[in-house]
């Protein structure tokens, strides 16, 4: 499970092995969460984060979802 990054109380990483449509998990002590990157931005699962959560880890997807999907390709061999 490599981490791509951890800004603030988030880490964002990929599970390998788990499904071919370009996503991210992030963790905090507090709860999990799951998006997908493709076709559009847009959660898919969480767990126990609050809305205001859940919409500051969506900004960062947003604002870093290039280097998300670089990764992705690069840990993938895409």
């Amino acid at each position: 499970m490599p981490t791509i990054f951890i800004i603030g109380k988030y880490r964002f990483f990929f599970n390998s092995r788990e499904e071919t449509r370009i996503h991210v998990h992030i963790t905090t002590s507090n709860g999990t969460a799951k998006f997908w990157l493709e076709p559009i931005i847009s959660m898919t699962d969480f767990y126990n984060l609050s809305s205001k959560e859940l919409k500051e880890i969506q900004t960062i997807i947003e604002n870093k979802s290039d280097e998300i999907i670089s990764q992705w390709k690069k840990h993938f061999n895409q």
